[in-house]
């Protein structure tokens, strides 16, 4: 319609302008040329009027609609309340469900907190864990005095056990609290003081190894990996507050001494817990763009004596626990790289020398190499080793040591990823060498292949 009034526009200004030009002086060739010269400005007066009219319909016509913009779908909002005037409580966590298949036995549990396989065992096995399921909230907001401010943390999940050895007991996992902490934080030095049940220092909260099976329990937990949680007070200090690059940030933390044994171990009546011998540990951790490295250091002493003092001890009466760790992560692209190695003894409370107990002393670490191959799949590739001392091992066979030898875990994962939802399949295998009496030497290997779904919320 525009195009063809303007071609209409453009004719009758044209027609005006050829009329204009008509010499005027043909009056003196008579009245047929008067006649013809009449008749030319009643055609342009006619065009004009329809000009006008068309004009006059263009502007009572409506506007034409604006093009429908296209909606786009919001992303959900953190579930967001408020327990106290000014204190914010969000609720976060995740769903997980494993579907998975093994040919052996395994230490700690089955499905998702399968770490090493059981030496001897035999009988293949199946089942369904959703036990890595877990929850949290985060609070944030509290004042407390000056520049501090505070927030804090409750964290549980499903690894508590079971609920009795009824028939129907293994499809009612039991809760357990995994962190309870509270922070004081001031945003002008740089200095958070974390107060309550939390990782320890040792464990590599940064880069733990990628899995959907394998959370609550890691892959290499116990055998490359090591830590727990512990009550006790841990110090956070940026060293380079407010500049720009790497970042450098001091942790320093003590945490409530263990051991397993002697005593009653549900009654702080551990070895850890006799004097006042907390654990001290350190962390200098830095971290920029695209990568982090970190350097760690452990150290305890537990009288084995216990808190009365009169159990036996038949190797020694003490034990002092020492640790070093480097570890870091690195993302080029679309490869991701993680890993950590240590070396210690007496590393047993933080999941050290597959968890045996005693002067034993150890190397471990681990290596993971993960690729993405579009913004939705990855595959992961995986390896943990630990070798405790055999002597020692051997030494303190019965008394906090079973006879583990060396461990040697590989794990492959093939992951997509889609907004809150991952699904994941992943192939678990593990090499474990043990005695049984300080002479004979096995070798059982174990594997497991999972289907795992995880939606995060």
């Amino acid at each position: 319609m525009t195009t063809r009034h303007t071609n209409r526009r453009n004719t009758l200004a044209l027609s005006m302008a050829c009329a204009l030009m008509l010499p005027l002086a043909g009056h003196a060739q008579g009245d047929t040329r008067e006649q013809q010269l009449e008749q030319r400005v009643a055609q342009l007066e006619q065009q004009l009027n329809e000009l006008k009219a068309m004009v006059q319909a263009q502007k009572a016509a409506p506007a034409p609609a604006p093009a429908p913009v296209q909606q786009v779908a919001a992303a959900p909002a953190t579930p967001v309340f408020s327990s106290a005037p000014g204190v914010s409580v969000a609720l976060h966590g995740f769903i997980s469900a494993s579907a998975f298949s093994q040919n052996k036995s395994f230490s700690y549990g089955n499905g998702q907190n399968a770490l090493y396989p059981t030496p001897g065992s035999s009988g293949s096995l199946s089942g369904v864990d959703v036990r890595n399921t877990r929850f949290w909230l985060d609070f944030k907001g509290a004042k407390f005095a000056g520049n501090w401010s505070g927030g804090g943390r409750i964290e549980m999940d499903f690894f508590g056990g079971f609920n009795g050895t009824g028939a129907y007991s293994q499809q009612q996992p039991t809760p357990r609290l995994r962190q309870a902490y509270m922070d004081l934080t001031n945003p002008e030095s740089g200095t958070t003081v974390r107060i309550g049940q939390q990782w320890d220092l040792m464990f590599p909260i940064d880069n733990s190894a990628t899995s959907l099976a394998h959370i609550a329990f890691p892959l290499g937990y116990g055998s490359g990996v090591i830590g727990w949680r512990f009550p006790g007070l841990v110090v956070m200090q940026d060293l380079n507050h407010g500049s720009t690059g790497a970042q450098w940030r001091l942790d320093v933390g003590v945490f409530e001494g263990h051991w397993s044994g002697p005593g009653n171990n549900l009654n702080y009546l551990t070895a850890g817990s006799a004097g006042f011998r907390p654990q001290l540990e350190a962390r200098l951790h830095v971290q920029d763009k695209n990568w982090l490295a970190y350097f760690a250091a452990h150290y305890s002493q537990a009288d084995l004596r216990g808190v009365g003092g009169t159990a036996a001890t038949p190797v020694k009466s003490e034990v002092t626990s020492v640790g070093y760790e480097l570890g870091g992560q690195w993302k080029p692209g679309p490869w991701t790289f993680k890993g950590a190695a240590y070396s210690g003894k007496g590393l047993g409370q933080i999941f050290g020398a597959m968890s045996q107990f005693g002067d034993i002393q150890e190397t471990g670490g681990y290596a993971q190499a993960g690729y993405s191959f579009t913004p939705n799949w990855s595959l992961y590739a995986f390896y943990a080793y630990n070798k405790p001392d055999r002597n020692d091992v051997v030494d303190w066979m019965g008394n906090g040591a079973t006879g583990l030898l060396r461990n040697r875990q590989t794990a492959l994962s093939l992951q997509y990823a889609a907004g809150s939802y991952e699904l994941g399949m992943e192939w678990l295998h593990d090499k474990l060498d043990s005695t049984s009496n300080g002479t004979d030497h096995k070798t059982t290997s174990g594997n497991q292949v999972s289907l795992n779904a995880l939606y995060r919320f």
